[in-house]
């Protein structure tokens, strides 16, 4: 597992796919890219589409994270991402008393159970302790870093 924090942005683009009977649909897909700017999203996103897609296609939206780090498996068969928020357990010095902060991250994994299990390999070497609040499967297909962070790697 490795992690990585960014400014991410969620995208949405419409194109039409050709099914598996032949026939053109119109459908819209989700993708996560590493940008520094609305601009820089959709510059991004069109130039990772193009490769794969044949034909016109809109960006339809393009939203800032609610996250700013994701996990990614080194796996190949962790083919899904989840949206997982994690409540960090504190102690109040003053009055003694228990403080939660959440935050929320992207995680790669095959399934549910595999998410859980990435989390805890990535947040079991810090000294913080915390709860998986909340975990859900997103429609996301991928994830596109910024193409420098990628040549550094």
């Amino acid at each position: 597992m490795r992690s990585r924090t960014a400014n991410w942005y969620e995208t949405a683009i419409r194109y039409d796919k050709t099914m598996e009977d032949g026939m053109p649909k119109k459908v819209i897909e989700y993708y996560v890219v590493d940008a520094l700017s609305f601009g820089e999203a959709e510059e991004t996103i069109t130039q990772e589409m193009s490769a794969y897609i044949s034909g016109e296609f809109e960006v339809k939206n393009i939203t800032p994270a609610t996250y700013h780090e994701i996990f990614f498996s080194e796996n190949e068969a962790d083919d899904r991402w989840y949206k997982a928020k994690l409540q960090f357990i504190t102690i109040d010095e003053k009055t003694e008393k228990e403080k939660r902060s959440s935050v929320t991250y992207l995680v790669q994994a095959g399934t549910l159970n595999g998410a859980v299990k990435n989390i805890d390999e990535v947040m079991g070497g810090t000294m913080i302790d915390y709860v998986i609040s909340n975990i859900s499967e997103t429609k996301f297909m991928d994830v596109y870093e910024h193409a420098s962070k990628k040549a550094e790697e």
